[in-house]
């Protein structure tokens, strides 16, 4: 990208962090932005998107904005990438970041780490409470842990096919030459709605109060599992990692993943055994001992528990489309 270019990206995030008070100047430093595009609805809603590349390790802890008690909502590196050369090469080494779906209160700031080299792209939503609370209407009381403004929730949720086809669908089709406001607000509303049809589906239970180092151990614990997903660890082990006991730790970690431990780790390898399957081009059997399984009807179970689908009838799925 040219400097002049990255001077008018720079010159749209600076105005688009002022309309929200953000302050960004000592952040832009520290990436090579490719792509932005930020709207607002002020004062009941805002929507950015795009992708940068970090020039160097950094550690960003976000602030707060002038969105009335502002809910932040992160689609984070789940854009389907046509990229170039360079991409391409970030992706073999491993340098782009895995896909999460965040939804957070602004009163929590998030300390965020970047490493040099990596490519992050995005779609942000930022919302105001009581704007969501009156979008959503009779079914708000299901949400109440999202509202309630001495509950400090955190929430990580898995990405749906309709969450991905919309992010993509914002990120990557052509703006309309009319109504663009209206386009995009139509657009953050829809992926507002998948998400939460989403989030309707997680089992109601009481909700606890988070603080941020209990936040931090749950998330090293979902890294211990993410690194190993041919084997579970013991609940044992994983108590270790996050310093709580085992009653605790799966309250907390079902609160933010919408899942039990073992659910979860079945579920990203499952995930892992897709992409396999669909990517690689592994063979059922193939991705089936990648993944640990001796009993490929076992395997076969647990994938259409999690995908949807059986694994053969998940390939022919691939090979028509």
């Amino acid at each position: 990208m040219s400097d002049k270019k990255n001077e008018y990206v720079d010159s749209d995030m600076q105005q688009f962090a002022n309309k929200l008070g953000l302050v960004v100047e000592n952040v832009l430093q520290n990436f090579e932005v490719t792509s932005f595009k930020g709207i607002t609805f002020l004062p009941d809603m805002a929507m950015h998107f795009g992708s940068f590349v970090v020039k160097e390790d950094f550690t960003r802890v976000t602030g707060q904005s002038d969105l009335v008690e502002g809910i932040g909502i992160i689609f984070h590196n789940i854009l389907e990438n046509h990229g170039n050369n360079e991409t391409e090469n970030r992706k073999k080494n491993n340098t782009t970041e895995p896909p999460y779906v965040r939804i957070f209160p602004y009163t929590i700031s998030q300390t965020l780490q970047f490493k040099k080299n990596t490519q992050v792209s995005h779609v942000s939503i930022s919302i105001s409470a009581q704007f969501l609370k009156d979008f959503l209407k009779e079914e708000a009381d299901y949400f109440d842990y999202l509202f309630d403004r001495a509950n400090s929730f955190w929430i990580e949720e898995l990405m749906t096919d309709d969450i991905l086809r919309t992010v993509n669908a914002i990120s990557k089709k052509e703006e309309p030459a009319n109504l663009k406001s209206f386009y995009y607000k139509m657009k953050a509303m829809e992926l507002l709605f998948y998400l939460f049809e989403s989030l309707k589906k997680r089992e109601s239970a009481e909700n606890l109060k988070l603080n941020a180092k209990e936040i931090k151990a749950v998330y090293h614990v979902r890294d211990k599992i993410v690194s190993s997903l041919t084997s579970f660890n013991t609940i044992a082990e994983l108590k270790q990692t996050a310093g709580m006991n085992e009653f605790k730790l799966r309250r907390i970690f079902k609160q933010v993943f919408g899942m039990g431990i073992y659910d979860y780790y079945q579920h990203l390898r499952m995930k892992e055994a897709a992409r396999l399957l669909r990517e690689e081009k592994l063979s059922v059997s193939e991705a089936g001992y990648a993944m640990g399984f001796e009993n490929l009807g076992h395997f076969t179970r647990v994938f259409e528990k999690h995908i949807g689908k059986k694994p053969k009838k998940y390939v022919q799925n691939i090979q028509q489309n």
